[in-house]
């Protein structure tokens, strides 16, 4: 069973009851991802849209830009993927797993285990000569009986727990929108107080993700037994910050929280309070 991380090698050699979720996005052209899989995917690969499947609809002035998918919704959606509880799901996008990350948080959030993310995504596995094909599958239906058990905090408790030594928040934005110096997509720049910056893509190394020592030795310093430390881990709308949970998991470290509404839902209560620059 993999619960978190699968190389290529590994996913090749599966078979039996496995289902592969091809995840590909692009956040500036939402018609990319399947385009791409038109082209080609992994041999019997279902297809899943980012805004459409794996988020519900914006709310203009209360949501983030990737709202949370309902509960009915998600079970829907696995059963016509032919996810059953004994499946073992191998979720990829095209290379760093920032959107696979969200597919493996939210089966996980449905308790759902047996879902693991490609190291390499669909790059890895074109460069190692795996097989792919452009043809449509004959989805075969399940019976998905998920239930929602989010490990998630939304955006009153984190206002509430502002400052407090037993939280820590983490921003998995790119440094230059963390410190507020750009803001390519949202309408206000920075980044929620106290937070500090842990950038997705440091969890990555040459196209791969690190090792789980070297993922360890980022994470495990913030978690101080003493203080019972919770970690909360956010983002630009909830996508990458899946993907340092991620992390967490595959380090053998305590998975933090998801803010799902993040920094652009953050951003729309005038209210709540903006950082810049530290």
């Amino acid at each position: 069973m993999y619960q978190t991380l699968i190389s290529v090698a590994e996913a090749k050699g599966l078979n039996g009851n496995v289902v592969f979720v091809d995840c590909r996005h692009q956040l500036g052209n939402p018609a990319w991802g399947s385009e791409q899989y038109d082209l080609g995917h992994l041999p019997q690969a279902r297809f899943v849209h980012v805004d459409h499947d794996l988020s519900a609809p914006i709310i203009a002035g209360k949501t983030g830009r990737h709202p949370l998918p309902t509960s009915e919704s998600l079970i829907t959606l696995f059963g016509k993927l032919g996810i059953g509880a004994t499946t073992q799901v191998v979720a990829y996008d095209q290379d760093n797993g920032m959107f696979a990350a969200r597919l493996w948080w939210l089966l996980r959030a449905m308790g759902h285990k047996q879902v693991a993310v490609l190291d390499g995504g669909y790059a890895a596995w074109v460069a190692s000569g795996g097989a792919v094909e452009n043809t449509q599958p004959e989805l075969g239906e399940a019976l998905f009986n998920g239930q929602w058990q989010p490990h998630m905090v939304d955006s009153n408790n984190v206002l509430a727990h502002l400052g407090k030594p037993n939280r820590v928040l983490i921003d998995a934005r790119l440094p230059s929108r963390f410190k507020g110096l750009e803001e390519p997509i949202d309408t206000k720049a920075g980044h929620i107080p106290g937070a500090i910056n842990l950038p997705f893509n440091e969890n990555l190394e040459h196209g791969f993700w690190r090792s789980k020592e070297d993922l360890k030795a980022r994470f495990e310093h913030f978690l101080d037994p003493a203080l019972d430390r919770e970690i909360v881990c956010y983002c630009g709308s909830g996508i990458t910050a899946c993907h340092n949970i991620l992390a967490f998991a595959h380090a053998g470290l305590a998975e933090p929280l998801l803010y799902a509404g993040s920094w652009s839902e953050w951003i729309v209560d005038d209210e709540r309070p903006i950082a810049m620059k530290n």
